[in-house]
């Protein structure tokens, strides 16, 4: 697969930079485009910056390899992709510049300045600045164009947030494009408005500072703060260990005293962190393992005051209006692995939030209480945070699945937002069509969360359960417009049913998994839809055999037995737009599912179902066999009382309790009943 960007292929990338993070950047890019044979070349002026860059790389090549995580041929082919250089003249012909040098604005400007007199008019110049506004980056050149910032986070080549950040110049479709290629290439991009520090850096460093504060005031030790931190702010690491692990200290310092001036009053560097910085020491911290005791007098203060600026601080990024809270939320989540604020927030109460932000600003001169926090405060209600974004293209509404760290996975909140969306689109007039979609390249749906069968205790909370997600599903069926559903990855258990509640599924070429139903693994039967949609795309026998094994298949064979309809190399998104519009223009119709009773056999053929409960499988056999005889609500009827009675069985149990200890991939040990 090619890699673009505004329809210019990627086949060439520079990395600017050998230090603390070029080397793990052209990483991450030599992973992806080994494949492709697209050179990354590292330069720098320092030969022992470039020696100690290969060696960095190479060494963690190597670790990779010994894992298991590349095989031998991948490892090498990824060490070839990379030349490092001392040379700017090898960055002739680059299609795509990433600046990573020291946080200067007078180099990067002088490097950018370099640049444009080697690079063609095409070249796209990005800067993995970490605070500067692209506008003082990029103000030597005089054309900004084709110029933006793209921040990564430690460390580069494993963290997959990134900050997409245009300045005032940038081509507006710029950003989009930029962003969809890193999305492509297995990155979570989010678009930031310019400001200095953009979002996520105020927040892990605005923590730090906060954190400090408690320590220089005496309310706590680095050691008991990082300790109360982890639990207060569902922090791995405290932020004293993560300013240690990161190398933090020179570049907090700074950023620190220039928000005083960019953000807000109550920013500055500490005085314990500028004599850290004086004197290169490091923070005492927690050892591994280490139980480290706090009073709960000490811990209550320690927590307040930390969620207290940890609300105030998002919330004021929220109100700056240059992200929002669907991005903040997903992104602090994962770049900086602290809990998700606006989840946070609706979990203690978003009045008692307002109470701990009033409270942390009363003691703290400079610190400011957000209107948007008051606003949702005085509403009493919790914070919408979408996890379907919708997104109108030409008269089609494109949903998005988003929740990339547990791969897209089915939540109640994205059934009702689903829900939710499909209603307004049935209203919508100026909506012709839906094409339905998840984030990234490795999932579209990995399933719908499993926790909720915990509570099942009965036949009728079983069958209640099931009706409730066939509704969810039945909305997007109903919507009456042309719907695609565009498989970005693999699509398992409610995934692949509200696929199939589409008129057409298309799917990301070379798909090497992309469907299955997997619920006898865990000692139940597909209970939204499944047993009757996949029958009726299908045919009974394929289905029956999908579904009593749980087995997945490609993108290749669903193409063959007719689950999608083609395999796309490219824009696949695109390519759903495009055929929902020649439905709606009449050129070429999408398939109708079958509403009424299908052609069923007396028995199904005999499959090996291996370690699986055969009482299951009695079960999920009667529910392919009598339901497609009758029509398809009748038959989703029929799956819901059968997945009620499959709750009864011990072999639900079983599969469930394994499932939740040991993970999908133990097998269950079944007793057949």
């Amino acid at each position: 697969m090619t890699f673009s960007i505004l329809d210019q292929p990627i086949r060439k990338i520079g990395v600017i930079g050998s230090g603390q993070i070029g080397p793990d950047i052209a990483l991450y890019f030599s992973k992806i485009f080994h494949r492709q044979s697209v050179p990354v070349t590292v330069v720098d002026i320092s030969e022992e910056a470039l020696a100690g860059g290969r060696k960095k790389l190479d060494r963690k090549v190597d670790r990779g390899v010994e894992s298991g995580a590349f095989s031998p041929e991948m490892g090498q082919a990824m060490k070839d992709t990379v030349q490092f250089t001392s040379d700017y003249g090898e960055l002739a012909g680059v299609d795509l510049v990433v600046e990573a040098a020291t946080e200067d604005r007078a180099l990067k400007g002088k490097i950018f300045t370099q640049l444009a007199e080697i690079a063609s008019p095409q070249a796209i110049f990005a800067s993995n600045s970490s605070h500067l506004e692209p506008e003082a980056i990029f103000e030597p050149l005089a054309d900004k164009s084709r110029t933006l910032v793209v921040h990564y986070f430690f460390p580069a080549e494993r963290n997959p947030i990134v900050e997409v950040v245009p300045g005032r110049e940038t081509d507006p479709k710029l950003a989009d494009a930029v962003a969809r290629f890193y999305e492509a290439i297995g990155k979570f991009p989010i678009t930031v408005g310019s400001r200095y520090g953009y979002a996520m850096d105020p927040i892990f460093e605005g923590m730090f500072q906060a954190a400090a504060l408690l320590m220089e005031e005496g309310v706590g030790t680095s050691r008991e703060i990082d300790t109360v931190a982890t639990r207060a702010l569902g922090l791995t690491v405290g932020p004293f260990t993560a300013m240690n692990l990161t190398g933090g200290n020179p570049i907090t310092n700074v950023g620190l005293d220039q928000y005083t001036q960019k953000i807000m009053p109550w920013f500055r560097s500490p005085q314990c962190l500028k004599d850290a910085v004086a004197n290169g020491t490091k923070w005492d911290t927690p050892k591994r393992g280490e139980t480290v005791e706090v009073s709960p007098e000490k811990e209550k203060a320690i927590t307040e005051s930390l969620r207290g600026a940890y609300f105030g601080l998002v919330t004021e990024i929220l109100a700056s209006g240059i992200s929002n809270v669907a991005d903040l939320d997903m992104a602090t989540e994962i770049a900086l692995d602290m809990a998700p604020p606006f989840r946070l927030m609706n979990e203690v109460g978003v009045p008692e939030a307002l109470r701990l932000v009033e409270a942390y600003a009363a003691k703290n001169p400079g610190f400011v209480v957000a209107e948007p926090l008051k606003r949702q405060a005085e509403s009493d209600e919790a914070w919408d945070i979408p996890v379907v974004l919708r997104d109108d293209v030409d008269g089609v509404a494109v949903l998005t699945i988003r929740r990339p760290k547990v791969l897209n996975a089915l939540s109640v909140a994205a059934f009702d937002q689903l829900e939710a969306h499909c209603a307004a689109i049935a209203d919508d007039p100026s909506v012709k069509g839906v094409v339905l979609t998840a984030f990234g390249v490795k999932a579209f749906v990995s399933g719908a969360d499993v926790n909720f069968l915990a509570e099942i205790d009965s036949a009728a909370a079983g069958e209640r359960t099931s009706q409730g997600s066939q509704a969810s599903v039945a909305v997007i069926e109903n919507i009456g417009k042309p719907t695609v559903c565009a498989l970005n990855g693999f699509a398992f258990g409610g995934g692949i049913e509200i696929a199939m509640a589409c008129n057409d599924r298309i799917a990301r070429k070379g798909l090497k998994v992309m469907a299955a139903q997997p619920e006898p693994n865990l000692g139940i039967i597909p209970g939204a839809g499944g047993t009757q949609r996949l029958p009726r795309w299908v045919g009974v026998e394929k289905a029956a055999e999908l579904l009593r094994t749980g087995r997945p298949i490609s993108g290749a064979e669903a193409l063959s037995i007719g689950l999608i309809s083609e395999e796309i190399e490219g824009d696949l998104v695109a390519a759903a737009v495009e055929r929902v519009q020649r439905a709606i223009s009449g050129e070429a119709p999408l398939p109708q599912i079958e509403r009424g009773p299908i052609e069923v056999p007396d028995t199904l053929p005999a499959v090996d179902i291996g370690h699986l409960s055969k009482a299951v499988d009695a079960i999920l056999s009667r529910a392919i066999l009598e339901g497609c005889k009758m029509p398809l609500a009748d038959g989703l009827a029929h799956e819901a009382k059968l997945f009620g009675e499959v709750c009864e069985t011990k072999d639900m149990r079983i599969g469930l309790t394994n499932f939740l200890k040991n993970g999908p991939r133990a097998k269950a040990e079944f007793v057949h009943a």
